[in-house]
């Protein structure tokens, strides 16, 4: 099974959303949600933790995202992380490390090929991903849409 989850974030005072657009064979599915007192880092990382979690068995993934913390963190930097007991290369505990933890359970489950996109260039899944975040982000203002 292939699936491409694509998972932007967007924060407005404190409060955030995240959205997740997978595709499968032709397949759509929209994931979304939001949290207030949170960052927009927490919810780039809860849009790929969801759209991985959502696949119920193991898949080859692509996964598109338009953050540079959630493909440097997860490319680059959590393999030292691990290494160092989750503390980064100044001994300071590693941001969000919960969810750090939570993707690299889920990535290890699939085969996963990361790619960030510019975010906001028209990327069709990523604009798609987009709207659901901002849908999470209304739903926790308490807007139904």
């Amino acid at each position: 099974m292939n699936s491409s989850p694509t998972v932007p974030a967007r924060a407005i005072l404190a409060r955030a959303g995240w959205g997740a657009l997978l595709v499968c064979k032709g397949v759509e599915k929209e994931l979304w949600g939001g949290e207030a007192n949170t960052t927009n880092n927490r919810m780039e990382l809860t849009g790929a933790i969801r759209g991985l979690e959502e696949l119920k068995r193991p898949c080859e993934v692509t996964l598109v995202t338009d953050s540079q913390y959630v493909m440097k963190g997860i490319t680059e930097w959590m393999v030292n992380w691990k290494k160092r007991g989750w503390k980064t290369a100044a001994k300071e505990p590693v941001k969000n490390a919960d969810l750090w933890q939570l993707l690299d359970e889920q990535v290890s489950r699939h085969n996963v090929k990361w790619q960030w996109v510019r975010g906001h260039i028209g990327h069709p899944g990523n604009e798609r991903a987009d709207q659901l975040a901002n849908r999470g982000v209304d739903e926790v203002r308490g807007i139904k849409s």
